[in-house]
């Protein structure tokens, strides 16, 4: 991928529109150049006084008409760009996700669509630029073809050690971007970790010295070295210009019988490419970050398409008559950084009823959030088979097999906006379930919005608890809810809010270690080390 395709795949049409007015543009330019040489050489006519204003003006209007057209194609190549990022994301597997980093996606979503945001605005300039070297460099042909054989052949010259500068510099900009990664990293790590960096001084000391400040070191010392390469290339190919001129005039007069007035049009033609010239060699560096950008977000945007899920709701109508929900020899490996590194969890035997309570217990790392992706759907199983009234879940039906589930993860996030709901929303019966949550006070629903999130945690997740309810799933799931709540709500999310779902028919799956109220559950499952230590109904286990 590179800026000219990317605009391609805008519309080529608009691009050839584009790029036929800036030639228009360019050669209208050069013929401006032979009009003002041919009257500075005494050849002065009633019809060069016509013209000039006419000339001028197609020159106006052709270059706006190229840099509209451009600008719209790249504003709208960008747009498109952020929403294949966006959908490649929503539609890629989470373990895959993971994999990549939050930092990596993070990084590739600000970082390199706003350098190509910034850098594509100044395409139509540099579009127009080149149609008028192009424009001129016809003109310098039309002149002499003697003279023209010299300028181009020196020309390449100069531009091939010009191009090996720039490929030094682009091996910088290209260290300095994957340098990025990390500094991402680095500053969630502030954002995230700051209580922890607070309370530990000597850890907070090392991770600004040892991790920021080496990695914020290593991308100005390669950003510096880029920017100094560029400006090295862009001082050689000025000097280039005036080298050019200079042969041309006291050089070549030796060796070719030229006239001076064709000189002094060559001249005067290359002094009038030198701005356009300058223009583009600023702009190289801009080019070149937006260049590694697209090799960042090209490389993402290929990893996600690899792994892209099937969106099969459509295909599978969702519907909440279920009875039974199996996982069969179901396994999960973790993989280390070292390839010879892994933890298995598994194989799972455990079968789920409608209408029933199941609390799922054990240590840390002993693979309870783990198991709740994968009777989820959010994680893939390496074996087995899940079954949901006994249909096999595949990669065909895993989209609206997910459907069926609403959950409350650890690391939950929350909505502003309460979307994902069916279409008999009320104010009313939101308010009435604020009111159980007791948040009735503090919160509100306009047109499907909180009215604000700044709460505490504990409240925060009392949020999400509205949200589950209005979603209405057949199965629903909590990963250490009441672990931030205080006694009295702890007492109302096990003794009333499970109940209630429970007695609405739903399936209610709780990663929980408060053995107080294990009692609750119609079944208490044990993990222990990625195993199953026990599986037992509530009066075989009380």
């Amino acid at each position: 991928m590179n800026l000219i395709w990317l605009l391609l795949r805008a519309s080529s049409l608009q691009v050839a529109i584009a790029i036929l007015t800036g030639l228009i543009s360019g050669g209208t330019s050069a013929r401006l150049i032979a009009l003002i040489n041919s009257t500075i050489s005494g050849n002065f006519t009633d019809d060069l006084a016509w013209q000039f204003p006419i000339l001028a003006l197609v020159v106006l209007v052709s270059g706006i008409i190229s840099q509209v057209l451009l600008i719209k194609l790249s504003q709208n190549a960008v747009y498109r760009l952020r929403l294949q990022l966006s959908q490649g994301i929503l539609f890629s597997p989470l373990r895959h996700l993971e994999e990549l980093g939050a930092s990596k996606l993070l990084a590739t979503l600000t970082e390199d669509v706003t350098t190509l945001s910034n850098t594509v605005y100044a395409i139509p300039f540099i579009c127009v630029d080149i149609a008028v070297i192009v424009g001129c460099l016809a003109y310098m042909l039309w002149l002499s073809g003697a003279a023209f054989a010299f300028t181009i052949g020196f020309l390449m010259i100069g531009i091939g050690s010009i191009q090996l500068l720039i490929n030094r510099a682009d091996y910088f900009l290209t260290l300095a971007r994957d340098e990025q990664d990390n500094l991402f990293k680095h500053f969630r790590a502030i954002t995230d970790g700051i209580k922890e960096l607070k309370l530990n001084a000597t850890r907070r000391q090392d991770f600004f010295s040892e991790d920021l400040q080496e990695s914020a070191a290593k991308s100005r010392n390669q950003n510096a070295a880029a920017l100094f390469t560029y400006s090295i290339s862009t001082g050689w190919g000025n000097l280039l210009f005036f080298i050019l001129i200079g042969l041309l005039l006291f050089v070549v007069p030796q060796f070719l019988n030229i006239n001076p007035s064709i000189l002094a049009g060559y001249v005067l033609t290359l002094t009038y490419m030198m701005l356009p010239m300058q223009s583009i060699l600023d702009k190289l560096q801009q080019l070149a970050r937006a260049n590694v950008a697209l090799q960042k977000i090209e490389k993402l945007g290929l990893e996600l398409a690899a792994q892209k899920e099937a969106n099969t709701l459509i295909l599978h109508p969702i519907t909440n008559n279920w009875h039974q929900l199996e996982l069969q020899q179901v396994t999960h490996t973790y993989r280390g950084d070292k390839e010879d590194t892994k933890f298995t969890l598994g194989p799972f035997d455990l079968t789920f009823n409608q209408g029933e309570i199941v609390f799922i217990v054990g240590g840390n790392g002993s693979g309870k959030s783990t198991l709740a992706k994968l009777i989820t759907g959010l994680y893939v199983p390496e074996s087995g088979t899940i079954r949901l009234n006994k249909k096999v879940i595949n990669n065909d039906n895993r989209e609206w097999y997910r459907q069926h589930f609403s959950a409350v993860f650890a690391d939950y996030y929350l909505f502003e906006r309460v979307s994902g709901i069916n279409n008999n929303f009320s104010n009313q019966q939101a308010q009435l379930y604020l009111q159980q949550l007791k948040l009735d006070d503090k919160v509100e629903i306009k047109n499907k919005k909180l009215s604000t999130i700044s709460l505490s945690q504990g409240q925060k997740k009392r949020l999400t608890l509205l949200a589950a309810y209005l979603e209405n799933r057949s199965i629903y799931l909590f990963d250490e809810w009441a672990s931030d709540q205080d006694p009295i709500f702890r007492e109302i999310f096990y003794k009333q809010i499970i109940m209630n779902l429970k007695n609405l028919g739903k399936t209610v799956l709780v990663i929980s270690h408060d053995d107080h109220y294990f009692a609750v559950a119609d079944r208490v499952i044990k993990l222990d080390y990625g195993q199953i230590e026990y599986d037992q109904r509530n009066h075989d286990f009380f």
